[in-house]
C-alpha cells in the first residue's frame, strides 16, 4: 500500500496556532488539517512497507543534526509561478537547506527531485482568491517569530487530506558552542 508522507519542522506554539488562524482567516480552508510547519519533504508517496527503513535514515539525519535558531520576519510570494503567500525565513534558512538535502538524499528512501528549486518559508495563503492573498501578504508583513528548532517530524496524510504526526525526530549533536573571544591585547 502506498501512503503519503511528508517531513517537516513544525512552528511551535503560540505562534503555530496563531498562523493557523490566520491563514483560515484568509479563506484557506485547507489549513485546518495541516499543522503549521517549514517543509523539508513534500508530499512524497512511499510504499507502507518501507516506513521502518525511512525512520531509520530519518533517524540518523537528526543525530547528526545540530539545534538552530529559527526567525520568521515578513512575507514573501511564489505568485505568479504558484498561488502561495508565506511568512519568510529570514534565520534558519541554510540549516533547513541542509535537512532537507540530507532528508532527500540520493540514494536514500526518500530521494526525489523537486518541482522548484528549495525555498523553507511558512505558508500563510494557498490556492486562494487573489484579494485574500493580497490581503494575507500586507497584513502579515510585520510578522515576527523566533525559537530554537530541535528536530523535526515525519506526518503521513490521511484518507481525508489531514497530516497525522506519525514521529518527532530530536537533533542529538550537541548544539555548537559560541566562538570564544581572545581579550584584545592591552584590554583587561
Amino acid at each position: 500500500m502506498t501512503v503519503t508522507l511528508g517531513v517537516s519542522i513544525a512552528v511551535p506554539e503560540p505562534h503555530g496556532s496563531r498562523l493557523q488562524r490566520r491563514r483560515l482567516g484568509f479563506g484557506d480552508a485547507a489549513a485546518a488539517g495541516i499543522p503549521t510547519h517549514v517543509t523539508l519533504l513534500p508530499p512524497t508517496g512511499a510504499d507502507e512497507a518501507e516506513l521502518p527503513r525511512i525512520e531509520e535514515h530519518l533517524a540518523g539525519v537528526a543525530a547528526a543534526g545540530r539545534p538552530f535558531v529559527m526567525r520568521l520576519s515578513g512575507t514573501g510570494t511564489f505568485r505568479p509561478l504558484t498561488p502561495v503567500v508565506f511568512v519568510r525565513v529570514a534565520e534558519g534558512a541554510a540549516a533547513c537547506a541542509g535537512l532537507q538535502a540530507a532528508v532527500r538524499e540520493r540514494g536514500g528512501p526518500l530521494a526525489r527531485e523537486l518541482p522548484y528549486p528549495y525555498h523553507p518559508h511558512v505558508t500563510v495563503a494557498h490556492g486562494i482568491a487573489e484579494d485574500a492573498m493580497d490581503r494575507a501578504q500586507a497584513e502579515l508583513a510585520a510578522y515576527e517569530a523566533a525559537w530554537t528548532v530541535t528536530g523535526f517530524s515525519l506526518y503521513e496524510q490521511d484518507a481525508s487530506g489531514v497530516w497525522r504526526l506519525c514521529r518527532e525526530f530530536r537533533f542529538t549533536a550537541p548544539r555548537a558552542a559560541p566562538p570564544v573571544r581572545e581579550p584584545l591585547a592591552g584590554v583587561e
